[in-house]
């Protein structure tokens, strides 16, 4: 990861010791939902609120420094990894979630199946499944 203070500048934002926080404590927790960035924060800087880290994180999603990911019937979650097209494997036991690259070229979901007059500049696909150590999990209760 760059200087935290230089990719706020590069984006046009005031640099603040709560952006700062925020910004390392997505880094330190990739796919971390927004009360586990809270808590990161709290433990470097001390009091913040739960609203001060939703509205840091909005801000830093809506530059492009942070993505937002929302899986059905869970919490936001939020990604440091962008600037690539990239997905989410998401455990349905555990909620651990994994990056998944694209499986061919650079973003091949965004050219839909049919046209339906939208013009595409975003896809997210999220993968549900079960991780690895939650399928080891499985397979030694059942023998």
């Amino acid at each position: 990861m760059t200087d935290p203070a230089s990719q706020l500048r590069a984006h046009g934002l005031h640099v603040t010791a709560q952006r700062l926080a925020v910004l390392r404590a997505v880094a330190r927790w990739p796919h971390g939902s927004a009360d586990t960035i809270a808590q990161e924060v709290r433990a470097e800087i001390g009091s913040i609120s739960l609203q001060a880290v939703y509205d840091a994180l909005s801000t830093l999603t809506e530059k492009g420094l942070v993505r937002r990911i929302q899986p059905a019937g869970a919490p936001a979650l939020f990604d440091p990894r962008v600037g690539d097209s990239h997905h989410h494997a998401i455990c349905r036991t555990c909620g651990a979630v994994a990056d998944v690259d694209c499986a061919v070229g650079v973003a091949p979901c965004l050219t839909a199946a049919t046209n339906s007059g939208y013009e595409i500049d975003e896809a997210e696909v999220l993968y549900w499944g079960f991780c690895p150590d939650c399928r080891g999990k499985s397979t030694n209760q059942s023998g």
